[in-house]
């Protein structure tokens, strides 16, 4: 089954009559009683920006009142413009605000029942924006999504990605994109992660437009022919490159603004000259160091005779393979695999030595003439964590590379997982004309190193200029640019001034391989409006929101090396301007759902955790496991998108089993110990030990450093565990008060929900790495006004549940955030396996045994 097709005409899949058999089918195996009658994704790309539109039709077809969810994910640089909601007539709609006169206006009348938020999660480049609705039965539920982007060509694609989530089989399930752009369109590619399909390839002649349609029948949207789940699961990719017909680049006029984008061909690549530094600390142990060897591998066979480099590794030591560069011939290369082969990660982590020695080598190679001046020089650096050795304070090593690499280096940093702090990592390679991105550990790491690799392997010119006669451009963004690489484009816009009785004049200088190139361009200012008057399916006003979406995008870049408190609220107000004049939800802004009275009303808030990447309300970790008191679990199930908590009420000294896995020789086991003394008639207890227990290599950690695992520490805050398969868990270090009657120091744990095991895994904890099934409904009001209750049905049981919360103190050690939860009581009896004494172990290392009842 083919993922998609283009069209020059108004061809489409022919489109199967839902029949009144299938409604009936459908509604037999919505056990939730949901129904999703309609999924619908259009995009209109107009010279590379992008409008979304997400539309969803639901229907609560059970017999009491039910809670809907509508997910989206959307890519973390696209910006939300809107949202509306039509729940049986009642109209909510939303309207960009100042983030915090939107929170003012929600804590006046938040729509009890319904809840909306966008979430930073851990996915790879995707946000996901979240809403919740309490709907009696028989109810219509209409949601529409509009956020908009603007592609970024790599590696000679522009790429544009959905990610289509319906949850269920859809009687109408459609996505269309629209492409044009003014100067041809050279190849359209579809890439589906669903099910497998097919992807299509097609040459559409240089025409200007393009219509790509997905639209799977019920049939075809089965998982087989007896299933009654969706395939479709996954991300449907478009990618496309345009025709190029001038070397000076393409000069757009529309609305009033302008847009040049600038990416020339046919041109020598220039020779190289990199340090590679890369870190070979113990937390790169496992998978992560022979990921990152075999990245470097492939990527040392890519440099030519031309091209010089050398290799600096570093933990609480710095070696360098080569302590100046050499020439990228065969035998050098080959020495080099042999050393990164040879290298075992061990120790701490001495960010700026080896940043410094990096800077050297190439301060060095420059001052002997040994650098070409026809060249480009870049370090690119590659770390899983934050310094721990030498200079640790992460603004000292700023100023440090700053103030001693020369003004022709770049720096592009690669962040490996999330602890990292990559804000750190954005900001040192933007303010040495380089990049950050972020590399997410897990099987494919050595393919995400290999493609960052391949982008800025192949640079093309330095010292980009892009300028306009003076008097008729005004607002340009961003116009001098110190590199472009192949396959890649630079794009400025701005406002004309004047443009209407004589054509817009541009004009670029570079310095190429060669020679140095001065080109010009010119384009009439009336054309392509005239153009996009012919075209049903364009974005309006595409240069103006273009413009808007490069300057807040350059401005929030800007804030982030700002030096002083002042620097950035000027800055702030500039975005919030713009923002709000262009409805986009930015990091300053947020989305007030209202409804049409305005009595209800919704926000949709985006956070921004540079370093973590998450979360509000939704925890990035499988379980958290958080004990003030009697141990208080949360387990998040991301297919139901839902947290579930629970305590457990047990005794001082008794050892509770958390993750237990026989066959990978895994245990997790925490023991507990008594408060100080007795509060409200009753003894609190919390966990004093975490033990982790490796069979395998015959190790048990009870937060004590030994081999074979890898630890993340910070002093009186946390250690970070992963063991051989590179299963993870944080252990934190809650202090109290000395004097504090009750409480005493304790220990939390939190559990990755992408953590491996084998199927045999169980524990309070492990068990949920199987998730279950879970359904939530009849949500009403408590005893307590604050709380809601509602029943839960989970593994065959109908268990009274209450709407609560608990505390996530990865981020704020003393205060914490809250996690939205649904609370099980009696000691989690119905939603874990058995009761909780079947999960009483006699030894810190013992795995569970009973056989439950």
């Amino acid at each position: 089954m083919f993922c998609g097709f283009l069209s020059r005409t108004s061809m489409r899949w022919s489109s199967r009559l839902l029949i009144y058999q299938d409604v009936l089918w459908l509604q037999a195996f919505a056990g939730s009683g949901i129904i999703v009658r309609s999924y619908k994704v259009e995009s209109r790309i107009t010279s590379r920006f992008a409008h979304t539109t997400v539309r969803s039709l639901v229907v609560n077809v059970a017999q009491q009142a039910e809670s809907i969810a509508f997910n989206v994910q959307i890519p973390k640089r696209a910006f939300i413009t809107n949202f509306t909601m039509n729940v049986n007539g009642v109209m909510f709609v939303g309207s960009v605000k100042e983030k915090t006169v939107a929170r003012n206006l929600y804590a006046q009348a938040r729509a009890r029942g319904k809840a909306a938020g966008i979430v930073r999660t851990n996915a790879q480049d995707m946000d996901t924006f979240k809403m919740e609705v309490h709907v009696p039965a028989n109810s219509n539920i209409e949601f529409e999504l509009h956020y908009q982007e603007m592609m970024q060509r790599k590696l000679g694609f522009y790429e544009h990605s959905l990610y289509l989530q319906p949850g269920q089989l859809v009687p109408i399930l459609q996505v269309d994109v629209y492409i044009y752009e003014p100067k041809g369109i050279a190849v359209v590619e579809t890439r589906c992660g669903v099910n497998h399909m097919d992807a299509g390839l097609m040459d559409v002649g240089m025409r200007p437009q393009a219509h790509v349609v997905f639209r799977p029948t019920l049939f075809q949207q089965r998982k087989c022919d007896s299933c009654s789940t969706t395939a479709v699961d996954g991300i449907f990719t478009v990618r496309y490159d345009v025709h190029r017909d001038n070397s000076a680049g393409e000069l757009q006029v529309s609305d009033g603004h302008f847009v040049h984008f600038f990416a020339p061909n046919n041109l020598s690549s220039m020779p190289k000259n990199i340090v590679f530094v890369i870190d070979v600390s113990g937390s790169m142990w496992g998978i992560k160091m022979k990921q990152m060897v075999e990245a470097l591998q492939t990527i040392l066979d890519d440099l030519t005779i031309d091209d010089h480099f050398s290799i600096i590794d570093f933990n609480h030591h710095v070696r360098c393979w080569s302590e100046d560069l050499v020439h990228g011939s065969s035998t050098q290369v080959a020495d080099a695999k042999k050393y990164i082969q040879s290298i075992k990660p061990s120790g701490g982590t001495n960010i700026n030595e080896a940043l410094m020695r990096a800077i050297h080598m190439l301060n060095k190679a420059a001052n002997q003439g040994f650098i070409d001046q026809r060249s480009v020089s870049m370090i690119i650096f590659v770390s899983d964590g934050d310094p721990t050795i030498g200079e640790i304070k992460l603004s000292a090593i700023q100023k440090n590379v700053k103030r001693y690499i020369r003004e022709e280096f770049s720096l592009f940093s690669l962040g490996i997982g999330f602890d990292v702090d990559f804000d750190f990592l954005e900001r040192i390679s933007m303010e040495n004309r380089g990049i950050a991105q972020r590399i997410y550990a897990r099987h494919d790491t050595s393919e995400q190193l290999r493609n960052f690799y391949r982008q800025i392997s192949s640079p093309l010119l330095r010292k980009v200029t892009i300028q306009f006669p003076e008097d008729s451009v005004s607002n340009v963004t961003q116009n001098h640019f110190d590199k472009f690489f192949s396959g890649s484009e630079l794009v400025v816009a701005g406002k004309v001034q004047t443009c209407f009785s004589s054509p817009l004049i541009s004009f670029v200088t570079a310095s190429s391989a060669q020679m140095d190139l001065s080109l010009q361009t010119e384009t009439d200012c009336t054309e392509l409006d005239s153009l996009l008057g012919h075209q049903s399916h364009s974005v309006a006003g595409f240069a103006r929101q273009m413009w808007a979406y490069i300057t807040i995008n350059q401005l929030l870049a800007e804030r982030s090396l700002a030096k002083t408190a002042a620097e950035k609220r000027k800055i702030t107000r500039k975005i919030l301007k713009l923002a709000l004049e262009h409805q986009f939800v930015t990091p300053f802004t947020a989305m007030l759902v209202e409804s049409e009275t305005g009595q209800e009303r919704l926000l949709a808030d985006s956070p921004k955790d540079p370093k973590h990447g998450c979360c509000i309300g939704v925890p990035a970790w499988g379980a958290l496991l958080r004990f003030p008191n009697d141990p208080h679990f949360t387990v998040h199930l991301p297919k139901s998108h839902m947290d579930v908590c629970f305590n457990i009420d047990s005794e001082p000294g008794h050892i509770l089993n958390l993750v237990s896995d026989p066959e990978s020789g895994l245990a997790v086991n925490g023991q507990l110990v008594a408060g100080k003394k007795i509060k409200n008639n009753k003894l609190n207890t919390y966990f004093g030990t975490i033990s982790i227990y490796y069979k395998t290599s015959g190790i048990r950690l009870s937060l004590v450093i030994l081999l074979r695992m890898k630890l993340s520490i910070v002093k009186d805050a946390h250690v970070t565990i992963t063991v051989n398969n590179g299963t993870t868990f944080m252990v934190l270090l809650h202090r109290v008060w000395k004097k504090h009657p009750f409480n005493v120091d304790f220990l939390g744990i939190y559990i990755p929900s992408n953590n491996i095991y084998s199927t045999r895994v169980h524990g309070l904890i492990g068990q949920f790495a199987v998730e279950p099934e879970v359904k939530i409904y009849n949500i009403h009001d408590g005893a307590d006004p604050v709380k809601q209750e509602a029943t839960m049905e989970v593994k065959g049981n109908k268990l009274a549940v209450t709407r609560g919360w608990q505390k996530d103190y990865r981020k704020d050690r003393k205060y914490g955030s809250n996690v939205f939860c649904w609370f099980v009581h009696n000691n989690g009896k119905g939603f874990i396996d058995g009761q909780y004494k079947n999960y009483i172990v006699p030894q810190m290392d013992s795995f569970f045994k009973q056989e439950l009842k």
